[in-house]
C-alpha cells in the first residue's frame, strides 16, 4: 500500500445502503460506464458480441460488457446470481474501497478461497485500479503462503479464512512465529469471517461508493495501460519455489477471446466451473473466454461430482471445462447417466483420445483438445469445434490468432521438418517475465524471441500440433529416444488402465531402461501378463516398458495442483521387490 491517505472503517458518516438493495440502479451504471469507459463505446445494448470487444483492459472490458449485455447474467455462484451490470457495480464498489484504504496502481494483492463471486469481484477490482492480483493456490502450504506473500510483496490478502481442511488464518499465524514478518502484508480481508485485529471484513468494503469516490475511481481507471500488468501466477513446482508469472491486461482479452472464438462460444452459453480459479485454466483461459463473449460462469467453490451434476443440470450449462482427472470422476461415478449432460454442448480439456472420446460418447460433441501453460496465457494452440474429430482427439489444434509456433531440436535450435518431434516454442501472447527472475526470463526465450515451453511436439502438413510430452520425461531406450506420451496413451487403450505413467528406471549395470506405472479403472483387475502381449502388439521393441507397477490412484506421488511427481515414481519401483521385467 502506498503512503496516500486512507479512511478506515468505520465511516464517520452512516454507511451507504448495502450493495444487494441498489445493484440494479441502471442510473448508476449509466453513470458508472460513462465515467470509466477510456472511448466513446457506440453499442445497442442487445448487441452481441459477434466481433472482439473493443476494450484492451479490465476496467473498460467491465464497462464494455456491462452496457452491451446490462441484463444477462455473467456469474452464477453459493446463493448468488449477477448479471453484467450487476457485477460491474460490485466491482466499483470494492474497487472503491481499495482505493480509499491507500491501495492503487502498481500495489499487489492476493487472493486465496475456492470459486466463489467473490473471488471475480475481487479479481476485476484489484485490476480496474491498476493493481496486481496474485492467485494463490488453495492448497497451499505455510512454507509455499510465505513465500508467495513476501516474493510477491502482496499488500493486502483477501481470503476467506478458511477451506475444506485448509486454515490460512492459522498458517498466518504460525508464519509469523517463526520469525517471518511479511512488510509488505497489511492485513486481512475476510469473506464470511469475524474481523480481527489487522482484519476487515468484505461486508464493509463491498459498499457504495459517494460521489467523490466515483470521480478518484474513474480518474485510477483512466491511468490503466493495455501494457500494465494484471496478474500474477504462481507456477507449481515439485521441488524448487515456485515462478511468478506476470501477465498484462491486453493479451488476457485478445487470447481469451481467440479461445473462444475456437470453441464458438456465444452469449446463450454456460459454463460450468470447477477448476480452481487460481489456476491459469480457471482465471485467465474460463474467466475471460467467457466474459469477452458475454457467456456466463456457473462457480462451483470446489469439485464433488455428484454436486457437478446438480449445478450443470439446474443451470442447464452448455460448456464443459475440465481435467481427465474430473471427467473420469464425472464419468465413473454410480450416480451419472448420459442425460445429466444432455445440455452440456463442448468446451475445453486435455488428456489422452480415448479420455477425449468418453466425452464424446455422452453428448459433448463440440468439446475441444488445448494446448498451452500458464505463460502463454493459458493457451497457445486449440481445436477448432469445426475440425475432424480425429484432429480434436489427437491433436492440440493450430496456434491461436496473434500467435507464431516452431517445432525446434533444443539441441540444434534448428526447425524440424513435419512430423519430426522437437520442442514446441511460441511468440506472441507469453509472459512479461519471471517476477524478480531476469536470469529465468532471459533463459525462457530462444535467440527469436520463442519462448521456450519445455514441451515435445510435432507438427502435420495442415498445421495442427500434436503434443508428445516434456522434454525432461524423454525417455531413452535402447540409446533410442522414446516419447512416453506415445506409450502412455498405447496403455491406456487397455480398457482397464485408467492411466498410465512411463519413467526411466535406473539399473545396476547401467542399462537404458523404463517403467510403466499402472492405475486401474475402478475394480477391475489389471493382467500384467494381457498388458505384456498388448504391447508386443502395439509398440516396436525399444518403446515396450521393461517393468510394470500396477498402483492405485490415490497412492500417486501428487503437487498440491493434483499435477502427477513423475520424478518421485521411480522411487515406487526401488520400493516394489516383486517387479516382473519383459524378456
Amino acid at each position: 500500500m502506498k503512503a496516500r491517505t486512507a479512511r478506515v472503517f468505520p465511516r464517520k458518516n452512516t454507511h451507504p445502503p448495502p450493495l444487494s438493495t441498489f445493484k440494479t440502479d441502471k442510473h448508476l451504471l449509466t453513470e458508472y460506464t460513462s465515467l470509466h469507459m477510456p472511448h466513446r463505446l457506440v453499442v445497442s445494448p442487445k448487441s452481441l458480441p459477434t466481433t472482439a470487444p473493443s476494450s484492451r483492459t479490465i476496467p473498460a472490458l467491465i464497462a464494455e460488457m456491462a452496457l452491451r449485455f446490462p441484463e444477462r447474467e455473467a456469474l452464477i455462484g453459493g446463493h448468488q446470481r449477477l448479471s453484467y451490470a450487476e457485477l460491474a457495480i460490485a466491482v466499483d464498489a470494492m474497487a472503491a474501497s481499495l482505493l480509499r484504504h491507500g491501495i492503487g496502481k502498481g500495489d499487489k494483492v492476493a487472493i486465496l478461497m475456492g470459486n466463489r463471486i467473490e473471488w471475480i469481484v475481487a479479481d476485476f477490482a484489484i485490476c480496474s485500479i491498476g493493481a496486481i492480483m496474485v492467485g494463490v493456490n488453495t492448497w497451499v502450504t505455510a512454507r509455499e503462503l510465505a513465500y508467495v506473500l513476501s516474493h510477491s510483496e502482496a499488500c493486502l490478502l483477501i481470503t476467506t479464512g478458511k477451506y475444506l481442511k485448509q486454515d490460512y488464518r492459522q498458517m498466518l499465524a504460525h508464519i509469523r512465529s517463526t520469525g517471518e514478518t511479511l512488510p509488505a502484508l497489511k492485513g486481512l480481508l475476510l469473506v464470511d469471517q469475524t474481523a480481527g485485529p489487522q482484519e476487515w471484513a468484505w461486508s464493509d468494503w463491498i459498499q457504495a461508493p459517494d460521489s467523490s469516490e466515483i470521480v478518484a475511481l474513474a480518474q485510477a481507471k483512466r491511468h490503466v495501460a493495455p501494457s500494465d500488468d494484471a496478474y500474477i501466477l504462481y507456477t507449481s513446482g515439485s521441488t524448487a519455489n515456485p515462478k511468478g508469472v506476470v501477465l498484462q491486461h491486453y493479451a488476457l482479452i485478445e487470447n481469451m477471446w481467440q479461445i473462444g472464438q475456437r470453441q464458438h462460444v456465444t452469449e446463450q452459453d454456460k459454463l460450468w466451473l470447477a477448476v480452481s480459479l487460481f489456476w491459469g485454466l480457471g482465471c485467465e483461459n474460463a474467466l475471460f473466454n467467457l466474459f469477452t463473449h458475454g457467456g456466463c460462469i456457473v462457480l462451483q467453490e470446489h469439485f464433488d461430482p455428484a454436486e457437478a451434476f446438480v449445478l450443470i443440470e439446474s443451470e442447464r450449462c452448455t460448456l464443459f471445462y475440465g481435467t481427465p482427472n474430473m471427467a473420469e470422476a464425472l464419468l465413473n461415478h454410480p450416480a451419472f447417466h448420459a442425460d445429466r449432460f444432455q445440455s452440456l454442448r463442448g468446451g475445453a480439456t486435455i488428456g489422452t483420445p480415448l479420455q477425449i472420446q468418453r466425452l464424446v460418447d455422452v453428448g459433448l460433441r463440440d468439446i475441444c483438445n488445448i494446448y498451452g501453460l500458464t505463460e502463454t496465457y493459458g493457451n497457445c494452440s486449440v481445436t477448432d469445434v469445426h475440425d475432424p474429430l480425429h484432429l480434436r482427439l489427437n491433436s492440440v489444434g493450430q496456434p491461436l490468432k496473434g500467435v507464431q509456433a516452431r517445432i525446434v531440436d533444443p539441441d540444434t535450435d534448428l526447425d524440424c521438418k513435419v512430423g519430426e518431434v522437437g520442442e514446441i516454442r511460441v511468440k506472441g501472447y507469453v509472459m512479461r517475465e519471471y517476477l524478480k527472475d531476469p536470469e529465468r526470463t532471459r533463459e525462457a526465450f530462444d535467440a527469436h524471441g520463442f519462448f521456450k515451453t519445455g514441451d515435445l511436439g510435432l507438427v502435420n502438413e495442415t498445421g495442427h500440433i500434436f503434443f508428445r510430452g516434456r522434454i525432461k520425461e524423454m525417455i531413452k531406450s535402447g540409446g533410442m529416444n522414446v516419447s512416453p506420451v506415445e506409450v502412455e496413451e498405447t496403455l491406456m487403450r487397455r480398457p482397464e488402465v485408467l492411466a498410465a505413467y512411463c519413467v526411466p528406471l535406473k539399473t545396476d549395470d547401467f542399462d537404458e531402461v523404463f517403467g510403466a506405472v499402472l492405475v486401474p479403472r475402478g475394480d477391475m483387475h489389471i493382467d500384467l501378463d494381457v498388458i505384456r502381449t498388448h504391447c508386443q502388439s502395439e509398440l516396436s521393441r525399444y518403446k515396450r516398458p521393461q517393468s510394470f507397477l500396477v498402483v492405485h490412484e490415490k497412492d500417486l506421488p501428487l503437487t498440491n495442483t493434483g499435477k502427477v511427481k513423475k520424478n518421485e515414481m521411480q522411487v515406487l519401483f526401488a520400493n516394489n521387490k516383486s517387479l516382473k521385467p519383459i524378456h
